[in-house]
């Protein structure tokens, strides 16, 4: 069994700002091929958080995989009780849809918010009960996920644990190959 926790960039981080905006088209499609590469080399485990953005698109292309790969399960992981409980209602109903699609939900702190120790506790928790990281992040382009990226950074100088940087020159070539099977009639998915 191998867990993989894949966490990147909020949407307004990316610029994509609803469901009909192209860029997330291509986002989908790289997060689902990533997904199926991870699959097929023995990922079992996808767990990440729900976080607008990446965290909430790649639970969606998972649970599309579902059908396909079923031993493959999703579990969100949420650092704090009432986590988004201060967004807007679009954005709380969004959340709520996509707890549904994951086989676990649960938060790491029982407690509602009330310090950033709290989010270095998830930071610890994602660390030690996955093998490998996904972060789509691009160490150009400053972010939340930097947070993220210096805490496995300081994880892997202390023990063995994997990093793949899913960045925007990944995105690009996931791009070029979504608008490549698009123009060959091809639905990418």
């Amino acid at each position: 069994m191998s867990r993989l926790w894949l966490t990147g960039y909020r949407s307004y981080e990316l610029g994509v700002f609803g469901n009909e905006d192209p860029k997330l088209k291509v986002i989908q499609y790289a997060l689902k091929n990533y997904l199926i590469e991870k699959i097929e080399t023995g990922v079992t485990w996808l767990i990440t958080g729900g976080q607008l953005g990446i965290e909430q698109w790649v639970i969606e292309a998972g649970a599309d995989l579902k059908e396909q790969y079923p031993e493959f399960k999703i579990a969100m992981m949420l650092p704090f009780k009432d986590f988004g409980s201060n967004w807007n209602e679009n954005n709380q109903a969004k959340l709520a849809q996509i707890k549904l699609k994951a086989d676990f939900v649960e938060t790491v702190s029982a407690a509602p918010y009330e310090s950033p120790q709290q989010l270095r506790n998830y930071q610890t928790f994602m660390l030690s009960h996955t093998e490998l990281a996904g972060l789509v992040y691009d160490i150009e382009k400053e972010g939340k996920p930097e947070y993220d990226y210096q805490a496995i950074q300081k994880y892997m100088d202390r023990q063995p644990y994997d990093l793949e940087m899913l960045d925007f020159d990944w995105l690009q070539e996931k791009a070029n190959e979504f608008e490549e099977n698009s123009n060959n009639g091809f639905q990418p998915g």
